[in-house]
């Protein structure tokens, strides 16, 4: 559960073999607390009614929220793929197949009841087991991860050109099927591709925005007001546009989360990153528990400054979650037991490695 290592900042940060990269963990901390941001405030707002002054936060991240987080997923794929089918399967599939049945059967233990309520508990049953073709609720990243780095190891001999092209080209199709697996594929496997397609120029770019960081902040400062623009004026989901702001977006929370490391502040960030895994899985508890308690007892009456409480529930109290499972031995809950490994298990169990 420890992360093995981080690069000094003031090194280079060229992809390692082996320590985690300090800006990747800034990067991925700032990924995974958008993301609860998205699901608190939405959340919030439709029970609520209305808007608050947080909606603004989350509709400027959205056309690099989850590109983001795609494409640092794919960053570090370069140096694992070329292993045998069995590590590869073990590392990449089994492990997250793990968690999203573990998961994916707590969230339906907290709502069963309602869902049993609205109609019966062989419906409820039946939802279930569809949770394991149709992605359920939050899971549905973990879900996905798996596929792409299959399909990232089936396609190696192909062109990668040629896949990336058509990578993009679903990305601009807007595919809506109504089936998630297939519709987020096609939304974000360009993002994933281009991390593990284009990793040595995105590390390089991060080298850049430590050498030259005023440089990087004027750069940042351009992106957020064009970035706000398209998203004002409706245009951010238009094709083409839309891939551009994924890629613009990942590239300036790379150099946020470079800049981060550069002088070491809001470490929050860093921890988030290293643990991001534990934020995802375990933030729709305290999320939702806040957000009930909050809106029935009106104590708060800002909708704005609810989703922020919410948002910060969220996240804090994953961590919380995940600690005192650690402290009651459920480790089961964020670590894979023995039994759950197809291939030899690596020398020191972590959680979350930067491969």
């Amino acid at each position: 559960m420890a992360p093995i290592g981080t690069m000094a900042a003031n090194g280079s940060s060229r992809r390692p073999d082996g320590p985690r990269v300090d800006w990747v963990d800034y990067a991925k901390g700032i990924c995974i607390v958008m993301v609860v941001m998205m699901h608190s405030v939405l959340g919030v707002e439709l029970a609520a009614g209305k808007t608050g002054f947080m909606h603004v936060l989350v509709a400027f991240a959205k056309p690099f929220r989850m590109p983001d987080f795609f494409l640092i997923s794919g960053l570090f794929l370069p140096l694992v793929i070329g292993r045998d089918w069995r590590t590869y399967l073990d590392r990449k599939v089994v492990h997250f197949a793990y968690f999203y049945v573990v998961w994916v059967t707590i969230q339906f233990a907290f709502k069963a009841p309602a869902f049993a309520a609205e109609s019966s508990w062989r419906d409820v049953g039946l939802l279930y087991l569809e949770s394991f073709i149709e992605p359920f609720g939050t899971l549905w990243f973990i879900y996905l991860l798996p596929i792409f780095f299959v399909v990232t190891k089936l396609t190696r001999r192909i062109p990668p050109p040629a896949i990336w092209l058509v990578a993009a080209s679903l990305e601009t199709a807007r595919i809506a099927t109504g089936w998630t697996v297939i519709d987020e594929f096609c939304a974000r496997f360009v993002y994933f591709y281009s991390g593990y397609l284009f990793a040595d120029y995105v590390f390089a770019l991060s080298d850049r925005a430590r050498q030259h960081p005023a440089l990087a902040l004027a750069a940042l400062a351009a992106w957020a007001v064009i970035n706000a623009g398209l998203v004002a004026l409706g245009a951010s989901e238009w094709q083409i546009v839309s891939l551009m702001l994924g890629f613009a977006g990942a590239c300036a929370i790379i150099t946020i989360g470079t800049l981060l490391a550069r002088v070491h502040w809001l470490n929050l960030f860093r921890f988030c990153g290293e643990h991001s895994i534990v934020i995802y899985l375990a933030f729709f508890l305290p999320m939702a528990a806040t957000r009930t308690l909050l809106l029935r007892t009106g104590v708060i009456p800002d909708i704005g400054m609810v989703s922020l409480i919410v948002t910060i529930a969220g996240v804090i109290g994953s961590l919380v979650i995940w600690q005192a499972a650690l402290r009651l031995h459920a480790n089961f809950l964020f670590e894979r037991p023995n039994a759950f490994w197809i291939a030899p298990r690596k020398a020191a169990p972590v959680l979350q490695a930067a491969e």
